[in-house]
């Protein structure tokens, strides 16, 4: 039997790994597409998807995330923290969702009229990836006043709603 799933409260922990894990491996893909050119778009559009999904999962951690705020704020000396990471975590949301619409505009061109030249996906790709590196130095800040909340101040969002827990601390089997 498996477990119960979480509240919405509760899914934050769940949830805001993959979006971390999608954006970090985009760019890998991203390089993929510039150093195998004869397989730009196929690569490049893999990496669109990841960083889609990545971008998209990052609203969805942010509104997990203000849903478990509750448990944080129970914790004064973590407000500041939370505040911080909260705010942090909104840029971040941004950041990758405009960073995701500009790098499908960059891979599928649509105001060229005519082939660019070889070098100009490139150098596009390059400063691309130049900024991105700014959204993960961003999404790492971000991860960072998460991790302080979990391991410095202890705040953990509610894994399992007290519906389930019936009041005894223990999940109930229902067997």
């Amino acid at each position: 039997m498996f477990p119960p799933l979480p509240d919405w409260d509760g899914l934050h922990p769940l949830v805001v790994h993959f979006p971390i894990a999608l954006l970090m491996t985009a760019p890998l893909l991203v390089i993929a597409s510039l150093v195998w050119r004869r397989y730009r778009l196929p690569i490049g559009t893999c990496a669109l998807v990841v960083m889609a999904l990545g971008a998209s999962g990052a609203f969805l951690a942010v509104a997990t995330g203000e849903a478990a705020e509750e448990a944080a704020e129970r914790i004064a000396a973590a407000k500041p923290v939370l505040e911080q990471h909260e705010e942090l975590a909104e840029r971040v949301r941004i950041y990758f969702a405009v960073l995701t619409a500009a790098y499908a505009l960059v891979l599928f061109n649509p105001l060229a009229k005519k082939p660019l030249e070889p070098l100009v996906p490139i150098a596009a790709g390059v400063v691309f990836l130049l900024i991105y590196v700014g959204g993960l130095l961003l999404l790492a800040h971000t991860a960072h006043y998460g991790g302080r909340l979990v391991h410095e101040f202890g705040v953990h969002a509610p894994v399992v709603s007290g519906a389930v827990l019936g009041g005894t601390g223990k999940v109930e089997d229902d067997d």
